[in-house]
C-alpha cells in the first residue's frame, strides 16, 4: 500500500483545486472520441466534457482515497447477511440499511452525522466502511480511507524526523478537510498523550465544520474512553450514530471453509 504521506500530499493538490493533466499532453491520442482535447462538440455549437476526462477524475479520486485493491471491490450490494444468525443478523441488517441511508443522505446533505461501527473481529466492519467509500467515490465525493495504526505510525515517523515536507501538521490538515473521512480499525494501540491529542484535534475540527467521519473499531465506548480519553469519546458520540456488528464466527474463516468444500 502507498505511504500515507504520499497519498495525503496528492490529496492536498486536489483540495487546492488542481485539475488532472489533460490527455492532450500525450503525443498519441488515447481517446478516439475527443482526440484528447477533453471536450466534445455537439451539432457544431455545444460542448461537453468528454467521458475520458471524467474517467481521469474518477481514477484520481480512487488513487487519493488510499484504498487497497481488496477494499476497492467492496460494495454494499455484496454484503451478505447469510453469515449472520439470530440477533447478529438483526444487527447486520440494521447496519447495512443505515449505511445505505448514510450514503444516500450525504448526497443531499454533506453535513449529516457519521457512523461508528463497533464489534467483533471478522464481523464485516471494514467491508461496510469500504463499501461506503466506493459508493461515494463513484458519486464524485472525495473520501480518504485511513487505517488508524498506519496513520499513527506515519505521524510518529514524521514527528521523529523533526518535520519536513509532508510533516504531521500537513497530514492532520488534509485528513481534516477531506469530504468524508474513514478511520478503519480504531483499536488497542500504543496511544501516547501526543497521538491522543492529534486524534482529538482531527475529530474536533471535523465536528466543528460538520464534516462526517466513518469509524470502525473492535472497542466499545467504554474501551474507547479508556484508551483515547473522555473528550475524544464525547466528540465521536456527538458526530456519529453508534452501531454494533457481531457474528457467531469470523466471516473470513467461514468463507475459507466454503472455498475448501
Amino acid at each position: 500500500m502507498k505511504q500515507v504521506t504520499e497519498i495525503l500530499n496528492n490529496l492536498k493538490k486536489t483540495l487546492k483545486g488542481e485539475e488532472p493533466r489533460s490527455p492532450i499532453e500525450n503525443k498519441t491520442p488515447h481517446c478516439s472520441i475527443c482526440q484528447d482535447r477533453g471536450v466534445v462538440i455537439i451539432d457544431g455549437e455545444k460542448a461537453r466534457i468528454c467521458d475520458c476526462v471524467k474517467q481521469v477524475h474518477r481514477e484520481l479520486r480512487y488513487e487519493h482515497a488510499n484504498i487497497s485493491p481488496e477494499i476497492k471491490n467492496h460494495l454494499l450490494e455484496d454484503f451478505q447477511l447469510k453469515y449472520y444468525h439470530g440477533e447478529h443478523r438483526q444487527r447486520a441488517a440494521r447496519v447495512l440499511n443505515d449505511a445505505r441511508q448514510f450514503v444516500n443522505d450525504y448526497l443531499e446533505n454533506h453535513h449529516r452525522s457519521g457512523l461508528l461501527i463497533t464489534g467483533d473481529v471478522g464481523a464485516g466492519k471494514t467491508f461496510i466502511a469500504g463499501a461506503i467509500t466506493n459508493f461515494l467515490l463513484k458519486e464524485g465525493v472525495q473520501v480518504l480511507f485511513l487505517v488508524v495504526p498506519d496513520f499513527l505510525d506515519t505521524l510518529r515517523a514524521t514527528y521523529s524526523k523533526g518535520g519536513a515536507e509532508g510533516d504531521e501538521a500537513t497530514l492532520i490538515r488534509e485528513a481534516r478537510q477531506v469530504d468524508v473521512l474513514v478511520l478503519d480499525d480504531l483499536g488497542v494501540h500504543n496511544y501516547t498523550p501526543w497521538t491522543c491529542n492529534k486524534i482529538y484535534s482531527l475529530l474536533n475540527y471535523r465536528m466543528n465544520y460538520r464534516l462526517p467521519v466513518v469509524i470502525t473499531t473492535n472497542l466499545d465506548l467504554f474501551e474507547i474512553e479508556k484508551h483515547l480519553g473522555k473528550r475524544t469519546t464525547s466528540r465521536i458520540v456527538q458526530m456519529c450514530s453508534v452501531y454494533r456488528l457481531t457474528v457467531d464466527q469470523d466471516i473470513r474463516y467461514q468463507k475459507s471453509l466454503e472455498s475448501k468444500s
